[in-house]
């Protein structure tokens, strides 16, 4: 799979680590940055990382800030995007599954690298269910407010 990865600098090393699992499994990763732990704005890389999943140049994205709430709401500002917050492997697999997210969010601060390892495994791994979701699904691109 093609995967970008994008972080805050409160990321930039469970960035690291999550490139080069990813690496290790067989994706090709494009680290869209920061490089450092200068202290950067989420927004920023959150964009970047949306633009990359929503023109196709990506499958998936991996969105990482220190808490994953402010960059996974800079990569939901692209209609074309659907990123989930998660903190364990079930939420992981169930915002594939019920919702179709393409692009997956973790805070740096509060998941470890184990825990964030195996919700990569899970998200990866799960396909969208279908079915019942994806009239929900379609409703995100057309809301009837």
């Amino acid at each position: 799979m093609r995967i970008a990865i994008a972080s805050d600098h409160a990321a930039v090393d469970l960035k690291a680590t999550l490139r080069e699992y990813l690496i290790e499994q067989g994706h090709e990763v494009a680290d869209l940055g920061p490089e450092t732990a200068d202290r950067v704005d989420y927004p920023d890389f959150g964009y970047k990382l949306a633009s990359v999943v929503a023109d196709g140049t990506a499958e998936f994205g991996v969105a990482l800030c220190g808490s994953g709430i402010g960059i996974s709401i800079a990569v939901n500002r692209d209609p074309a995007c659907r990123c989930a917050l998660v903190s364990e492997p079930l939420s992981a697999a169930l915002a594939r599954e019920h919702n179709d997210a393409n692009v997956i969010a973790m805070g740096a601060r509060l998941t470890g690298e184990d825990m964030a390892k195996a919700c990569l495994d899970a998200f990866l791994s799960t396909e969208f269910g279908g079915g019942r979701h994806a009239g929900r699904v379609a409703k995100l691109y057309n809301p009837a407010f």
